[in-house]
């Protein structure tokens, strides 16, 4: 049986708003023609006369978080404790590797506002909609209307968020990854910003994230072609990088189909 792939992650680049100000990634490219000089460190006296076609290697020179890129954030990243206090939450190189390739489940959240803040009845509603019942284990996708702007400047303010009572009714039913294609799982912040301008209200801020201080939960954030997938019916494939201690890893989310 022939497998099909969907690549869901997006590229590490400079020069797209991909991030806030100042928090974008920074690649440094060195081009076959002026790496000689770098293996002459290794190779005294090498020239580029000696290399064919004066060529050597192409590197380059990245510094990015890691949150920056399609990445999996631990529960670490959301607080230093999970199980309502009961354990450390557990960094990125402790995630269950079975975990990462599970049935994937797409929630199809585009019409919702930005900076909406879906709730439980949202992601029911959305579930009965599709005719899915979710599974311990499913990873759960949100295509917002972010994934449409990625590369535009309105993207980290686009699309809608999930709050702390839906990420609950996604854990509480057993699923430990999900993922969204917006620049936060929780709301943009400049629309919670406003909220809180409002009614000064702390329980707003970064409450889907917060949430894992109750139950542990992996999250994926930059997201890409979520468009392109159904409802269900494919597996999803997202191993992160393994940064000792880290609060998040780069991935490359796949989703896969069986021909």
């Amino acid at each position: 049986m022939a497998r099909r792939f969907v690549d869901l992650s997006i590229a590490l680049e400079v020069g797209v708003p991909s991030d806030p100000p100042g928090m974008e990634p920074r690649i440094t490219y060195t081009a076959h023609a002026d790496s000689v000089p770098q293996m002459a460190r290794s190779f005294p006296g090498l020239t580029a006369d000696d290399m064919p076609d004066g060529e050597g290697w192409a590197v380059e020179t990245v510094t990015i978080s890691t949150h920056n890129g399609t990445h999996m954030d631990a529960p670490w990243h959301f607080h230093s404790t999970t199980d309502r206090g009961a354990r450390p939450a557990p960094t990125i190189d402790e995630t269950p590797l079975d975990q990462c390739l599970r049935p994937g489940v797409k929630l199809d959240f585009r019409h919702f506002a930005d900076g909406y803040v879906a709730t439980a009845a949202d992601v029911e509603a959305e579930l009965a909609r599709i005719g899915h019942e979710l599974r311990p284990l499913d990873i759960v996708l949100v295509n917002t209307r972010a994934g449409s702007v990625f590369g535009q400047p309105e993207y980290i303010h686009a699309g809608c968020g999930l709050g702390r009572e839906a990420t609950l009714y996604l854990t509480e039913r057993g699923v430990r990854v999900v993922g969204t294609d917006a620049w936060s799982w929780d709301a943009p912040f400049s629309h919670t910003a406003r909220r809180w301008a409002e009614d000064r209200d702390p329980r707003i801020i970064w409450e889907g994230h917060k949430a894992g201080r109750e139950i542990p939960y992996w999250q994926m954030e930059k997201l890409s072609n979520l468009e392109a997938l159904p409802p269900f019916g494919f597996e999803v494939a997202c191993f992160p990088v393994k940064i000792k201690g880290a609060s998040a890893g780069w991935t490359r989310a796949v989703a896969i189909f069986e021909d």
